[in-house]
């Protein structure tokens, strides 16, 4: 335990392109510190799996169901001469839409099964940097409900977002250009809110105080985030890469984010 260890602003970062780089950099030290420790890897694969196995079957539901669904949500089509036509597409509409929104929850659920995995692993890399901070000890099931509220009110931030991004999308040439790349910026920046969130509450800092701290540095977070969002898009990378975005989530943490102060 470094009882040294304190938070610190992380206003020293580098901002822009720079700052963008440097969150890239915690991407490829996490994936270099799992390769170093391949136990750790298969250890931290397993929530991930779990929770695949969970959204393949829920998808799967709602793949063969999509059509009822579409049925019941629109009744006043009953009369309607292409009614087949239109419940096809609106039940298409509903299985895109359940897609995306496993696309967005998956690393939420996966952190939430995996609370106890994922905490050990963040903790064996803060070991191999020299230590753990000093921090306040949580019984487990009080960490594991705030995970569940953190995360829910995480999600509500995410589609407060995203829903008018969608909206936007259909936006000639702007939902083709600018939408993608603020959608992704979004999705990347909230994913570091959820990755960073185990090695923050190691070191006492509450979800308004982690977000400001987010907020203060948004380059090094959106250069951290958003190509493991992009990379997580690619189906089965998310399980695989987990592991990695954990362990890299925990280095920025503790190199820049939240630097020792004398």
């Amino acid at each position: 335990m470094n009882g040294n260890d304190r938070h610190g602003t992380g206003a020293s970062g580098r901002r822009g392109l720079g700052g963008f780089a440097d969150g890239i950099g915690y991407c490829f030290k996490g994936l270099g510190w799992i390769v170093r420790h391949p136990k750790w890897w298969l250890f931290g694969l397993i929530p991930a799996l779990i929770a695949l196995v969970l959204y393949v079957v829920a998808l799967i539901w709602l793949g063969t169901h999509a059509g009822d669904i579409a049925a019941w949500a629109t009744p006043f089509a009953d009369d309607w001469g292409w009614r087949d036509t239109f419940r096809v597409l609106a039940g298409i509409v509903v299985f895109v839409a359940g897609l995306g929104l496993a696309v967005l929850t998956f690393t939420a659920v996966t952190l939430v099964i995996g609370e106890p995995f994922y905490e050990k692993l963040s903790e064996k890399v803060e070991e191999d940097l020299g230590g753990l901070p000093d921090g306040p000890d949580q019984p487990f099931w009080r960490s594991f409900f705030r995970s569940i509220r953190d995360s829910i009110i995480t999600l509500g931030y995410v589609l407060m977002f995203t829903i008018p991004l969608f909206v936007l999308g259909f936006v000639p040439v702007i939902g083709q250009t600018v939408v993608p790349v603020l959608g992704a910026m979004v999705s990347g920046f909230f994913l570091t809110v959820e990755l960073t969130a185990l090695a923050m509450e190691r070191r006492g800092l509450a979800r308004k105080e982690r977000f400001a701290l987010l907020r203060s540095n948004k380059a090094v977070s959106l250069g951290f985030g958003v190509p493991i969002f992009l990379a997580f898009l690619v189906p089965l990378v998310s399980v695989a890469l987990m592991p990695a975005a954990v362990a890299g989530a925990a280095m920025l943490v503790r190199l820049h984010l939240a630097r020792p102060t004398p």
